[in-house]
């Protein structure tokens, strides 16, 4: 399979995601060690919130668009909602092992999508949400 990096529009550290674990047409897992990193580019005074598995949420159902054509290049788009959003831990960068984020495709189009997602990592589940993202606007 691919790397992601090279799915999703996103540089450098800023590319959450290592590896895709398992992908169909309607759902996709992938494996990110980005949180413990010292220099993740979302930490804020050392720590990386639990806030933030809503982007590596965003990035898994990007991965899975890529991988859905793999000849067009990565389109921006931008986050627009995060809904049901349910965390279980206050912080990331403490949890031990590789994060384990699944998205499921539950909507979309040309005009952008909706996916449902979850993550574990340490044995347990992180947190679960949906999100929306736009598609054809912001970083290309």
């Amino acid at each position: 399979m691919p790397e992601p990096r090279t799915l999703v529009p996103h540089a450098g550290e800023m590319c959450l995601l290592s590896h895709i674990v398992s992908a169909n047409e309607r759902e996709i897992v992938c494996g990110a060690s980005s949180h413990r990193s010292p220099t993740n580019p979302l930490r804020h005074a050392g720590r990386l919130a639990a806030l933030h598995l809503a982007e590596y949420g965003a990035q898994t159902m990007a991965v899975h668009g890529g991988l859905s054509d793999p000849h067009a290049q990565a389109r921006g788009g931008m986050l627009v909602a995060i809904r049901d959003l349910a965390l279980y831990v206050d912080r990331l960068d403490d949890v031990e092992g590789d994060l384990i984020v699944s998205a499921t495709k539950l909507v979309a189009n040309a005009d952008g999508q909706i996916y449902a997602f979850s993550a574990s990592g340490g044995g347990r589940e992180l947190g679960r949400g949906r999100v929306s993202v736009m598609l054809g606007i912001g970083p290309r």
